[in-house]
């Protein structure tokens, strides 16, 4: 699903479970930056708007 080549090859070798949790491990990876990011954004554009 979100998988660059290697981890599509060690998925397959996993596995059904792990290679879902590798799936999910790297999703989550991926997602906590951008709330990071968007968080930010969101306070910034607050702070603009009020002012």
């Amino acid at each position: 699903m979100a998988q660059c080549s290697l981890c599509t090859k060690t998925a397959q070798q996993l596995g059904e479970g792990p290679a879902k949790g590798l799936n999910n491990g790297i999703l989550m990876l991926a997602l906590t930056p951008l709330l990071i990011i968007g968080f930010l954004a969101f306070r910034w554009w607050r702070s603009n708007r009020e002012a």
